[in-house]
């Protein structure tokens, strides 16, 4: 039997390698270039630009009495993974700062190409984040804010993080080019599309749902062709009454082609629906983690 603390630990090491990547983004691409983020982290960069105080620290400040009202109002379950990520993050700071200072690390800074910079900060900080993400942590700030309000008041944890967001980049434009809010917007985008690809899962696949008069050979030509599973769902036509089996099918996308000109090859008139499958877990596809 797995000892208890077992799964904290298991999901501790990749928090912390989220934490990680995510400190070496903000620093590499987005304070060289003086570009923004939201929520506390972006309120940490403005003092850094304005007053040049550290980010490892400002952030692990704001955090605490963050941390003491979410531990009375959410819980100390709740709130471990939230003070893990968010310690880990100032410590990977703090490791970025003092390695800057020695000369170990060169930051990327340009004067021209700053699309580039928005495109690959935003890559480097969603890779980080969805890792944090996925296995349960975060890195506090707008994050316990945004849950307390929602026990207390009911209101949407994702409108709560979007509002704090614009406010803190709103506020950014009174102290930086408007030029690099913009790009900080593209980054932003990037870093989202990166979080819910490790979220819900890299491997996007389809599913189809046929509707056929001749659905058993379907079912019989999907599993001996492409080697898929396939489930038929008793179904009644609303119009004729008559009873019917539906096929349900999920495949990889590169098998979508191989697929369809099956289906029109046994039945030119079936009714074809398909939909994104973001994750896929079991036989055929991913294991079950």
């Amino acid at each position: 039997m797995l000892s208890p603390l077992w799964t904290p630990l298991r999901n501790l090491l990749p928090i912390a390698m989220g934490t990680a990547v995510y400190a070496f983004g903000l620093h590499y691409f987005v304070i060289s270039n003086e570009f923004m983020e939201g929520g506390i982290t972006g309120i940490a960069l403005l003092l850094n630009y304005i007053f040049g105080f550290p980010p490892s620290l400002t952030t692990l400040v704001i955090n605490i009495p963050l941390f003491v009202l979410g531990w009375r109002i959410l819980g100390k379950s709740s709130m471990f993974y939230t003070i893990a990520g968010t310690l880990l993050l100032s410590f990977f700071l703090w490791l970025m700062e003092h390695s800057i200072r020695a000369g170990w690390i060169e930051p990327f800074r340009t004067e021209h190409d700053f699309f580039l910079v928005s495109a690959y900060a935003g890559f480097t900080l969603g890779i980080g984040l969805g890792l944090v993400f996925r296995y349960g942590g975060t890195t506090g700030g707008s994050d316990i804010v945004a849950r307390i309000a929602h026990k207390l008041r009911g209101w949407s944890v994702g409108r709560i993080i979007l509002f704090s967001d614009a406010i803190v980049l709103a506020l950014s434009l009174f102290f930086l080019p408007k030029e690099k809010i913009m790009y900080t917007l593209v980054a932003v985008f990037i870093t989202t599309k990166m979080i819910d690809i490790f979220i819900e899962g890299a491997y996007a696949a389809r599913a189809f749902t046929i509707i056929s008069e001749r659905a058993d050979r379907l079912a019989d030509e999907i599993t001996n062709s492409l080697d898929r599973g396939v489930t038929l769902i008793p179904a009644i036509g609303a119009f004729s009454k008559q009873s019917k089996n539906v096929v349900y099918c999920v495949v990889a996308r590169s098998e979508m082609r191989r697929l369809k000109d099956l289906v029109r090859a046994v039945d030119p008139r079936a009714f074809i629906i398909i939909t994104e499958v973001h994750d896929v877990v079991g036989e055929g596809f991913k294991p079950l983690s």
